[in-house]
């Protein structure tokens, strides 16, 4: 599975669980972290944990291993990661305040249409 797909599954595992404002970074060649960066909020805590626990279980229903579930209990920014597509599930207020589009600004942004059914 390609790190495009991986991301494909976690897009559609967020979108399911109405994650907002969801953008995928490519990072190939700016970042050794992963190859994509998919970052999306929820507005509340219960919420931000319903999307990080779907992308969780599709990824293990389509085999793909989680290497780590950092922030779960807060809920605030919740970083999951998939190996290759690092998953950044924010708290409305905390993803504003972080603002990783801004940050890795030189990463460009992936076309998610097919992955959302726009």
């Amino acid at each position: 599975m390609t790190g495009r797909d991986i991301l494909s599954v976690a897009v559609k595992a967020a979108d399911e669980k109405k994650a907002e404002n969801i953008v995928a970074l490519n990072m190939q060649g700016i970042s050794l972290v992963a190859d994509y960066f998919m970052i999306c909020h929820g507005n509340s805590e219960k919420q931000v944990q319903a999307i990080a626990r779907e992308i969780k279980e599709k990824a293990e229903e389509h085999q793909i291993p989680v290497k780590r579930l950092e922030g779960f209990d807060e809920a605030k920014w919740i970083l999951v990661d998939l190996g290759d597509v690092v998953a950044h599930v924010f708290h409305k207020d905390d993803r504003e305040y972080y603002d990783l589009e801004r940050l890795w600004g030189d990463a460009p942004l992936e076309n998610l249409e097919s992955d959302l059914g726009a």
